[in-house]
């Protein structure tokens, strides 16, 4: 039987809690992008898609570092029951974090015209004014999810990203649709994106009561751990040490995405697509196919957090072989869930974007092509994350920066050949990304091997989750096309809702059969799974020999 590991069973555990959140708020945000999508126009909705662009390139820059370094440095002193250092560790970073809040707010808020108007797009310029409050909220609350995660206690986190979806959410679509109906879609594009301040807000009240309910708790274990005597210059010489190449690592991508649009729009209207057909094309790529290739990222987005402090516990006191079985963990939890995202989105593109996107059917048939393309990127990126948390967390935060640097390289060159040749068009920023996320990976992956001397079972991270995913995709589309085809006589939109809902639920089911029989998941890998004592006795009334 399987030796359990409490390590380990903290990491797929905090990795399950924030999964289930991410689930919540991606479903949750649906309710935000789909009416837009049906509301607004493509051209109008690349107005939204550029403001959170410009906002996605200053966010990364406030809070992509300093979180994950305080997670390292909290959970590496707090396994050492160094519990001062650990709470001057957060406190130091919100200090940090207020001054860097405030200077992403002014660039956003003053610049806004000046910011439109070089990605040729000036009509963005109330979308990215509306979200300028977020930037200032933002970094304060990634501060106490840093915090939290540090102490491998996601539930926090999770509970205030669900309340930030809710009220962003129910914001951004009361005053999209008030709008559109006052004064039209561009000042809509700029109602939705403001939800995105309102939200920030609700989540930072929330996980700062959170934090103020656990300060005796806290507090106690402050008094009989560790003392310190360490000043808080070199605290905070310790986070920009571990932050700023996280920073510039995770500022790269968002900075070419931002860089793409406007290299998308300059080369197709240099190639002879007009101004309208290449915002036309840039809204399907942005707002219909960006959106649906975000939705699967909150699981592995929530396995690339919790690994942080998982690895960085096991590389502060030396267990290296520790190590390199949760990153191998890591490595397979993340394959598991992306595959079957990746392959399910290739083979029902069009259903899915008819599915949501039900009054726009004509743009779908248009996007379908470029979200199969997009849907590579699922597997690139996700593996990505990882490789990166996994080496932030050994405190070797410069290679990745170095690593998904090179991969840009390769992105602009395929990005700009691509998109000139007319049949792929803007299809060719899709493709490009999904170069550089996996040059990224590779080399990544090259690194870990040479520090650890581990690295993950091809056969059993990459394979059988592959032939799991792929037997999955095929039942998938054979039950929707199947349905479709009975239902032709129907209402094409609920003909189509119901093939793919079907089919979604029929590939779920499926996949869960699958990752068992090509034993991609061990039986006794259940117990660190939340529920998995449970699981394991369904389970076993079907695998009772798996092992």
């Amino acid at each position: 039987m399987a030796k359990k590991d409490n390590n380990n069973e903290k990491f797929v555990k905090g990795a399950a809690v924030l999964a289930a959140a991410g689930l919540i708020v991606k479903v949750l945000g649906t309710f935000l992008r789909i009416p837009l999508g049906n509301w607004i126009s493509a051209e109008g909705m690349a107005n939204y898609s550029v403001a959170y662009s410009i906002y996605s390139v200053l966010l990364v820059v406030s809070t992509a570092g300093i979180p994950v370094a305080i997670s390292r440095l909290v959970s590496a002193h707090m396994v050492k029951r160094e519990y001062r250092y650990a709470q001057k560790v957060f406190h130091t970073a919100l200090m940090i974090m207020t001054v860097v809040g405030i200077l992403g707010f002014l660039i956003s808020f003053l610049g806004a015209d000046l910011i439109a108007a070089l990605l040729k797009n000036t009509d963005a310029a109330p979308a990215i004014r509306a979200i300028a409050p977020a930037l200032f909220l933002v970094p304060l609350f990634s501060s106490f999810r840093g915090y939290f995660n540090g102490r491998q206690n996601m539930n926090p986190t999770a509970i205030s990203e669900v309340m930030e979806q809710v009220v962003r959410i129910s914001v951004g679509l009361a005053l999209a649709y008030y709008l559109l109906h006052k004064a039209g879609e561009k000042e809509a594009a700029a109602g939705a994106t403001f939800g995105a301040s309102a939200g920030a807000l609700a989540g930072l009240i929330v996980i700062s009561c959170i934090y103020l309910l656990n300060k005796k708790v806290i507090q106690k274990k402050i008094e009989n751990g560790i003392q310190d005597t360490e000043k808080t210059s070199v605290v905070a010489k310790q986070i920009i040490i571990i932050a700023v190449p996280i920073i510039i690592g995770s500022s790269i991508m968002p900075i070419m995405n931002m860089i793409d649009t406007g290299m998308t729009m300059r080369v197709l209207q240099g190639v002879g697509w007009t101004v309208d057909e290449s915002k036309y094309l840039y809204g399907l790529l942005s707002a219909l196919c960006a959106s649906l290739i975000a939705f699967p990222q909150f699981m592995t987005q929530a396995i690339a957090i919790s690994l942080v402090p998982a690895i960085s516990r096991r590389h502060a006191v030396g267990d290296t072989e520790g190590l390199v079985e949760t990153m191998k963990l890591g490595f397979r939890t993340t394959t598991i869930m992306a595959f079957p995202c990746m392959i399910g989105m290739m083979v029902l593109a069009e259903p899915i974007l008819k599915l949501l996107y039900f009054k726009r059917f004509d743009e779908c048939v248009d996007a379908a092509p470029i979200l199969m393309f997009m849907s590579v990127s699922i597997i690139a990126l996700s593996m990505e994350q990882t490789t990166t948390s996994v080496l932030q967390g050994m405190g070797k935060q410069m290679y990745p920066v170095r690593n998904l640097a090179i991969g840009c390289l390769f992105k602009i060159v395929v990005t700009y050949t691509l998109l000139r040749i007319h049949a792929i068009n803007v299809s060719g920023a899709a493709i490009g990304t999904i170069v550089a996320d996996f040059v990224a990976f590779y080399l990544n992956s090259r690194k870990i091997h040479q520090f650890t001397g581990g690295k993950a079972d091809f056969g059993l991270t990459y394979v059988r989750p592959f032939i799991a995913s792929a037997i999955m995709g095929a039942i998938a589309w054979g039950v929707h096309y199947g349905l479709a085809a009975l239902l032709a006589d129907k209402n094409p939109v609920v003909a189509n809702m119901v093939s793919t809902v079907v089919a979604i639920f029929v590939a779920v089911i499926a996949y869960v059969i699958l990752i068992f029989a090509v034993k991609a998941i061990t039986y006794d890998e259940l117990d660190n799974l939340p529920g998995g004592s449970k699981l394991k006795r369904i389970l076993g009334r079907f695998f009772r020999n798996a092992e």
